[in-house]
């Protein structure tokens, strides 16, 4: 067993994506919602915004003294950024050191597992990196982090690609069950399935991904049968599907309602687990300033 620590990574959202201050603040709250409604239990684990623990930036900072630029620039995540900025705009600094900045806030609360999709791996042994280094040069301080798959690592979006909001493929959890069924129905599948008497291969099929999250065992081996024969049609594995997903959805949504008309009771949640984190994160950066020989 480990603690729990859930980070609404704000200052993150500012250096990535561009959205405007009060954006990332509506995207914040939401996110706290969504932690909480989905069962999220403050009172075991630590739910908090990045901004409000103002030692993981310390402990950035010292980190970025050690960590080379090429680390940076080698990463995946940052190279995908920045081409996606057209020749006109440059990346920013904060752009630049985000990973840096994901790195603290593993290291400073000490993490140990880190829950990682695919796309995410990169990042986690980057920080083992860059802890690496800091140890080596003034003691160990920090753990080096191990990432951690679920059976589900990776949650496509409605085209395929990862779900982001950037990519306007996402489902919400804030979506009613007829919003979740407009966006299910045409998701992409197997492109090997071009027609109904096509077999297909679930392992490459983004809605099969989503059954590894909502539909059990004994339904993934129906949809797995049913789409490598032809058996099933892709209409019939995404109705499967939502017979299983709504059901698991509305609840969350009522939770979420709940929260939402409770403001005081979210911000109160944020408080103490920023409290909490604030605490550890400070004998951390209290450890790299002994190591580090700066006392004053």
């Amino acid at each position: 067993h480990h603690d729990a620590y859930f980070l609404v990574a704000d200052w993150n959202a500012l250096a990535v994506s561009g959205h405007a201050p009060h954006e990332i603040e509506q995207y914040s709250w939401a996110m706290v919602i969504d932690c909480l409604a989905c069962g999220v239990n403050p009172k075991v684990a630590t739910l908090f915004i990045q901004s409000w623990v103002p030692e993981l930036t310390d402990v950035h900072m010292i980190l970025a003294s050690v960590t080379p630029k090429a680390w940076l620039e080698r990463l995946p995540s940052y190279r995908e950024m920045v081409a996606g900025l057209g020749e006109q705009q440059g990346a920013s600094l904060a752009m630049l050191g985000a990973p840096l900045m994901q790195a603290a806030d593993i290291l400073a609360l000490r993490g140990q597992v880190v829950p990682a999709g695919p796309e995410q791996r990169a990042h986690i042994e980057f920080t083992r990196e860059v802890a690496r280094r800091f140890n080596h040069l003034y003691g160990n301080v920090f753990p080096e982090p191990q990432a951690h798959l679920t059976r589900a690592p990776r949650l496509p979006g409605t085209d395929g690609r990862k779900m982001s909001k950037s990519y306007r493929n996402e489902i919400r959890l804030s979506d009613d069950p007829e919003r979740i069924k407009k966006k299910i129905m045409p998701m992409v599948t197997d492109p090997a399935r071009a027609r109904r008497n096509d077999p297909g291969n679930p392992e490459v099929c983004p809605v099969f991904d989503l059954h590894k999250v909502f539909t059990g065992e004994k339904g993934r081996e129906w949809v797995v049968e049913g789409c490598t024969t032809a058996g099933i049609g892709c209409a019939d594995c995404k109705n499967h599907l939502l017979e299983r997903m709504l059901p698991r959805m509305e609840p969350v949504s009522a939770r979420r309602r709940e929260f939402q008309q409770d403001p005081g009771r979210v911000k109160m949640v944020l408080q103490e687990g920023s409290t909490q984190a604030r605490s550890i994160a400070r004998q951390t950066m209290d450890e790299v300033r002994q190591a580090m020989k700066i006392k004053y």
